[in-house]
């Protein structure tokens, strides 16, 4: 049977990876996402093309999902993937109208992120023995690098030694949509980048001499390499449920904005596209502050 949606989310694909220019990872999610839709199209009401797509068929899989116990974050995030599959259909002429009109979507509960209180972070650099090896150097100076920088995984794990400017003192950083952005670097941090890249280049015969950090074998890290440092070093310093690597990102965001600093500063240092996606960040000040005044007002 000819898979009708196929080769307009073959079109949507190519247009998220070259013109977008977004990630594997990212262009993975979307397709898996339209596959899904697709699947639930032609089980239920047959192949058609995007034109014969109605709000009342969309309900449908959204119902589904539901029924699947899906959580609302992600019914959500599946609706964002229709929107931009839509509108790029529109914009290609493959379509006339958007079927998501009238389409609402999931009330979500807010979620403040995730974050390892300062005091924890101190104990993690100043107390916590990481182990006598390479792995057990190379995940200190991860683990800095993900709190100083406030990095996310990929822009960690594909960060190159020509990236990193000792002179000025500061890391270029190629971040979504590979978009550059320039984030401060304290003169302790670069001081341990690059004794790292000495004794790299002292503890292997071969080994990769473009990306900064290495595994024990002198290789690029891996996602799953990162995530098991995490999950082994902060629990010694903190009961927060959530370990990945991105709970390092949300302490960095979050203790610049308990210290003063300015919302559009931290937006550009993350390097979100908009102020929205920061602004959660306000969220964890507000509620400090709501503890700090409960446990000193007399009146509180």
């Amino acid at each position: 049977m000819q898979r009708i949606l196929s080769s307009e989310i073959a079109s949507f694909t190519e247009y998220l990876k070259f013109e977008k220019r977004y990630s594997a990872h990212t262009v993975r999610s979307y397709h898996d996402d339209l596959l899904q839709f697709q699947d639930h199209i032609e089980s239920v009401f047959g192949p058609m093309k995007p034109a014969d797509i109605t709000p009342a068929i969309i309900r449908s899989w959204l119902a589904s999902l539901k029924s699947d116990k899906l959580s609302s974050r992600s019914i959500n995030r599946k609706i964002s993937t229709l929107k931009s599959f839509f509108k790029h259909a529109i914009r290609t002429g493959t379509l006339k109208k958007n079927p998501l009109t009238g389409v609402v979507s999931p009330k979500m509960s807010k979620r403040l992120p995730a974050f390892v209180e300062e005091k924890d972070m101190k104990t993690l650099f100043g107390h916590v023995e990481f182990t006598d090896d390479w792995n057990g150097y190379t995940g200190r100076l991860a683990l800095a690098m993900l709190y100083e920088l406030g990095l996310r995984l990929s822009e960690l794990i594909n960060c190159k030694i020509s990236q990193v400017d000792f002179a000025n003192k500061h890391i270029k950083v190629l971040g979504k949509g590979n978009k550059e952005r320039i984030i401060p670097a304290g003169s302790r941090l670069l001081a341990d980048i690059k004794e790292y890249i000495h004794k790299k280049a002292a503890e292997f015969e071969k080994y990769d001499r473009i990306y900064l950090l290495v595994n024990d074998k002198g290789k690029k890290l891996y996602p799953k390499y990162i995530y098991r440092l995490t999950t082994k070093y902060l629990p010694e310093v903190t009961t927060i449920k959530k370990k990945s690597p991105h709970v390092l990102r949300h302490s960095f965001a979050t203790h610049l904005m308990n210290n003063g600093a300015e919302l559009n500063a931290v937006k550009e240092l993350l390097g979100h596209a908009s102020l929205a996606a920061t602004q959660v960040y306000t969220h964890n000040t507000i509620e400090k502050l709501k503890s700090v005044y409960k446990n000193a007002h007399p009146r509180a």
